[in-house]
């Protein structure tokens, strides 16, 4: 009996749902993420041997994409220089370990990737600021420590939590080194709220107006 092959391209993740593969090697891993190619919706971590695919729901990108748009508001109202470079995959070879976040931001290095079409860990620093929301999944703060990413957010449960490395681990704090002073731990979940009842143009408006103030 001939042994049954498939090819990574044919993998369906429905929405909400995570596949894990163990007993991937580095190599192997790299060949997935070429046959896969960077147009697929599904999500990829690897970390000591096991890939793990997740395929986000709607609720996810939505949530996603106005906290992506508050934090490029921040910034912006702020003047600061940044580049968002949203699901790229960050894999380090010497830690073996690979992410790829639901939004991220280049701040304080960002004149250091700018103009580059691809970013190496070998050589290039991790992002500044990482987001990610938890609906069905994890966050693996494990994996960003490896790589060295400064600050984390993780939105789960209408909750926005703020993980600072420290130290080479996470520590959670009240607010964030990128914007001082600033209670975005009630902020941010009050405007995704507000966005489900009122619309997000209104939302993300009451947001700005909120921000300039202080």
């Amino acid at each position: 009996m001939s042994a049954l092959t498939l090819r990574f391209d044919q993998l369906i993740v429905p929405p909400g749902q995570q596949v894990w593969l163990k007993d991937i090697s580095w190599a192997v891993f790299e060949d997935i993420l070429e046959t896969l190619g960077d147009t697929r919706g599904a999500r990829l971590a690897y970390q000591e041997g096991v890939l793990e695919i997740m395929s986000p729901l709607a609720r996810h990108e939505d949530n996603k994409g106005i906290i992506a748009r508050l934090i490029e508001v921040l910034l912006e109202e702020m003047g600061t220089e940044f580049r968002a470079l949203g699901s790229t995959t960050f894999k380090n070879k010497t830690t073996g370990k690979a992410v790829e976040p639901d939004e991220c931001f280049y701040i304080a290095h960002e004149a250091e990737i700018r103009g580059k079409p691809r970013i190496d860990l070998e050589r290039d620093p991790p992002p500044d600021l990482v987001l990610e929301v938890d609906l069905t999944s994890h966050t693996h703060l494990d994996i960003y420590a490896a790589l060295g990413a400064p600050e984390v957010w993780r939105y789960a449960e209408d909750t926005l939590y703020i993980h600072v490395l420290r130290q080479g681990r996470y520590e959670e704090c009240e607010t964030s080194p990128h914007f001082p002073g600033l209670a975005l731990r009630t902020a941010i979940p009050r405007c995704l709220a507000d966005s489900r009842t009122q619309g997000r143009t209104v939302a993300i408006k009451a947001f700005c107006t909120w921000a300039r103030a202080r």
